[in-house]
């Protein structure tokens, strides 16, 4: 953002000026006849540097190695925690990254769905995608996935805690792989929908940089809910992503179909928010063939505002 300084040529010292100046530096002490002969005296600028006593001339310093070129990240990293938010569980994580980066990325957070998990997230083509993403000249990006069960990404009254093991555990791993965490963003499918937007919520504004919710598992009330998404209608609305302040200036995307059993509660939580968000409804289901349609264009959506 910040053009080039300019620095101001410095006009060039004639004899003259360079006498005016000694003379006036001495303050009298020195004459200008006398300043003239110093100089006249002074060997030349490109005489070679002796050695004192020796006569011997010094050696060029001898040329500085190269720096090392950067070591590229690796496309994909797996690996495991042990969540005290989720109870002791072994958590699996995975980071999948375009190919040849070297400096670190932001991530994009992608939660699954109910049953799925970090590596069937990854075996949609996450590697592929980001590879064909940036080679189509989208700024690059990371995208973490992550075991988060089927808790729907919120603390229940079994003790586990998937929200706060990304946002407490999760993410401040990641500043230990290689990946600036200092804004990420949220994607997330059906159940992961639900948690990106309420993920992204808590985390707030300063951090999130954009959520996109894809089919979320949004109902109106906690006994339309699926069985086991809530225990009971207070923790339905203590989790309640509807009026949620934090959502109020984050950039949203939400991307529903026509036929999807969440389209009669998407489209509320749409008219509820105070801007509109990106995305839409269009023809399809709550499925894999409706969530990798709409991929490329979420992708294309959440890069440059993730990057920025």
């Amino acid at each position: 953002m910040s053009g080039a300084v300019k620095m101001a040529r410095m006009p060039d010292l004639s004899r003259r000026a360079l006498l005016r100046l000694g003379a006036g530096a001495a303050a009298g002490a020195l004459g200008a006849h006398a300043l003239d002969r110093l100089l006249a005296a002074r060997p030349p600028i490109t005489a070679p540097v002796t050695m004192a006593g020796t006569g011997v001339p010094l050696a060029p310093p001898p040329p500085l190695e190269p720096a090392p070129a950067p070591v590229a990240a690796p496309t994909m990293v797996t690996g495991s925690f042990v969540s005290a938010a989720r109870g002791g569980i072994a958590t699996n994580w995975a980071i999948a990254r375009p190919p040849g980066q070297t400096k670190p990325l932001r991530p994009v957070i992608a939660l699954h769905g109910k049953g799925s998990s970090a590596a069937t997230v990854m075996e949609g083509g996450v590697e592929q995608g980001l590879a064909q993403a940036v080679a189509a000249g989208l700024p690059p990006f990371a995208v973490v996935a992550v075991d988060g069960g089927g808790s729907y990404w919120h603390k229940r009254a079994s003790g586990e805690d998937s929200g706060t093991m990304v946002l407490n555990e999760l993410i401040p791993m990641l500043d230990t792989k290689g990946l600036d965490t200092s804004r990420v963003g949220f994607l997330g499918w059906s159940m992961g929908g639900y948690g990106a937007l309420l993920l992204g919520g808590r985390l707030g504004a300063p951090r999130t940089a954009a959520i996109c919710a894809v089919s979320p598992a949004l109902w109106m009330s906690s006994g339309a809910a699926a069985p086991g998404a809530f225990d009971g209608p207070d923790d339905f609305a203590a989790n309640s992503v509807f009026g949620m302040p934090g959502l109020a200036s984050i950039p949203i995307r939400v991307d529903c179909g026509n036929s999807d059993p969440f389209y009669s509660a998407t489209k509320q939580f749409i008219a509820q928010l105070p801007s509109p968000p990106s995305g839409g409804f269009s023809p399809g289901g709550h499925d894999a063939s409706f969530w990798s349609s709409q991929l490329p264009a979420e992708l294309i959506w959440m890069a440059p505002i993730l990057t920025a």
